[in-house]
């Protein structure tokens, strides 16, 4: 009987991003690579995911078939087979040739002529998008193969996984590795990480069909530019697209990007995340703590019991003690039952301790000694309750200088400070503006009705260029709010703080005017309103005192006409 495929959407796993020093002449040539065809993830085979998605995003066309060649050699070594083929169908789909290949020495070469005469049940299902996995060939073929049995049995095949090269919602081609020497199995992470890399593939040919197409055009008169513009978006959106599917793979969500600042961050959450060790996350208001906290216990030993996320600066000092450790009936007035603390709810799996710094002192210390030995009580009560959390802390105070100056135990901060984890503002990470600016317009185009296919070039240069003091949540607000008012194809941002820098420079005067400009634009939008719905703080993600803050030490103050 023939072995059902996969699926053409076959989910790929989570795995650690691989260093970003690996390349293809490494993986190739790495001593005791080994056969990879294990149950989980191979990793071997997603770092060569991982540096294709590069190799490819950055080759020119004519590079294509070279890199792809370095690609299906490195396949071939990492998976331990002695085969590994590229096919790709004719424009009408009628034929299939092999138009490249590697094979391990002594192992027959990639089939030459039409597969669609040669193997036309296989050449079939390739064309309805179905992964084609064979553990015994011939004999886990259907009877109608005919002439696919003659043909293993001719050569020697005993194991072959074919995945469908999708772009575009079409079928682009083929990718197989074959074995002649043994019988393989195919678990279902490894078809997986095959199905991405044939993603990839078949990107590439989708982009050099249209880089060809854009060659012919731009051959043509004039009355032809407004096609070549349109390829040109599209090969852009594709490779946009592209390595955000490989950002996905990683297996880290919303973290999006491929900048060497983010890969730090990534790397260090994947060392941390197996340990039970305090983590204190430290970054600019916007930058993603919550989301890089969200990585850790996803992949640590905890990810089966809940991750408990605590605000400490949205509870009043009188209530953060009650909401942390819980409280018995008649505690205090208007206890009228036991309730759980967040610490009991996130008993065996981590908690999130959000603003850590605003933390009062008289529970900093209760938290000190939940830390060290993971008991507390419960107010109102003399029974000792025994825990066992990880605690995640996350701030954008520097909290050595809290300490210096008396407003943060000193023994507290030691104990959270066992592994450090800063979050880059995004102004140090201005290449992966581009990917978090599509990342919200696709997440949110939908709700709100639009279909944006273009990002202006100078749009997007502005983007990269302004400096951000609200970081990625400002970002995701601006995209929101050039969504509200764009109405065509082209993004239309409304924004006249994103200025180019014009190759200056930051400094601590051109930061401050520029968030100073950007806080008192929203101020008007929301009518100087600092508090209720709609308010300005809610906008630019800050707490109102930290708002009133700022505008004190910027010198913004409300007009007294016109309010």
């Amino acid at each position: 009987m023939n072995e059902p495929g996969f699926g053409t959407m076959a989910r790929v796993g989570t795995s650690p991003t691989p260093s970003p020093a690996v390349t293809l002449s490494s993986l190739i040539n790495g001593a005791n690579v080994g056969p990879v065809l294990v149950e989980g993830e191979p990793r071997p085979l997603k770092a060569a995911l991982v540096e294709l998605s590069r190799r490819l995003g950055v080759a020119a066309p004519e590079r294509f078939p070279e890199t792809v060649q370095e690609g299906l050699e490195c396949i071939t070594r990492v998976l331990g087979v002695d085969r590994c083929t590229l096919a790709e169908f004719t424009s009408d789909e009628r034929s299939l040739t092999c138009t490249q290949g590697f094979a391990m020495p002594g192992m027959p070469p990639s089939p030459s002529g039409d597969l669609a005469v040669l193997l036309p049940w296989h050449t079939e299902q390739l064309r309805q998008g179905r992964i084609l996995a064979h553990r015994q060939l011939p004999d886990c073929l259907p009877p109608e193969a005919v002439r696919e049995a003659e043909f293993v049995t001719a050569i020697g095949l005993k194991s072959s996984l074919t995945v469908p090269l999708m772009a575009a919602g079409a079928v682009m081609g083929s990718l197989t590795v074959s074995s002649f020497q043994s019988f393989r199995t195919w678990p279902p992470d490894v078809v997986a990480s095959l199905e991405m890399l044939a993603a990839l593939f078949g990107s590439a040919l989708l982009q050099r069909q249209t880089s060809q197409r854009l060659r012919v055009a731009e051959d043509r008169n004039q009355s032809l530019q407004d096609e070549v513009r349109g390829l040109s978006d599209r090969l852009d959106r594709e490779t946009v697209i592209l390595q955000k599917e490989v950002v996905r793979a990683q297996g880290f969500d919303e973290m999006v990007g491929t900048s060497a600042a983010l890969s730090r961050v990534l790397h260090q959450i994947e060392q941390v995340s197996a340990a039970e060790s305090p983590v204190l996350i430290l970054g600019e208001t916007g930058t993603g703590k919550d989301l890089a906290a969200r990585a850790i216990h996803d992949r640590s030993r905890r990810r089966s019991r809940p991750l408990v996320a605590v605000n400490c600066a949205a509870l009043p000092d009188a209530l953060i003690e009650s909401e942390l450790f819980g409280y018995e009936k008649g505690a205090f007035t208007g206890a009228v039952s036991r309730t759980l603390g967040r610490f009991e709810i996130a008993d065996g799996g981590s908690i999130l301790l959000d603003e850590i710094g605003e933390l009062p002192m008289g529970a900093q210390a209760k938290l000190l000694r939940v830390i060290e030995d993971g008991t507390f009580e419960r107010l109102g009560s003399a029974r000792t309750i025994r825990v066992n959390v990880r605690v995640i802390a996350a701030t954008n105070r520097d909290l050595a200088r809290d300490v210096r100056e008396g407003r943060f135990r000193a023994d507290l901060f030691y104990r959270l400070n066992v592994f450090p984890l800063t979050i880059p503002p995004l102004r140090e990470r201005a290449e992966d503006v581009p990917f978090l600016a599509w990342h919200f317009i696709n997440a949110k185009q939908g709700a709100l009705g639009r279909a944006i296919k273009r990002v202006p070039e100078r749009l997007m240069r502005a983007l990269e260029t302004y400096a951000w003091p609200g970081n990625i949540r400002e970002l995701e607000n601006v995209i929101e709010r050039a969504l509200i008012v764009t109405s065509g194809p082209v993004l239309v941002i409304d924004a006249p703080f994103l200025e180019p820098a014009g190759g200056r420079e930051p400094s601590e005067t051109r930061l401050a005017d520029v968030e100073k400009a950007h806080i008192e634009a929203v101020l008007r939008q929301c009518g100087w309103k600092v508090a209720g719905r709609n308010n300005a703080a809610e906008r630019l993600g800050l707490r109102r005192g930290t708002l009133q803050f700022r505008m004190k030490k910027l010198g913004i103050r409300r007009p007294t006409e016109g309010v």
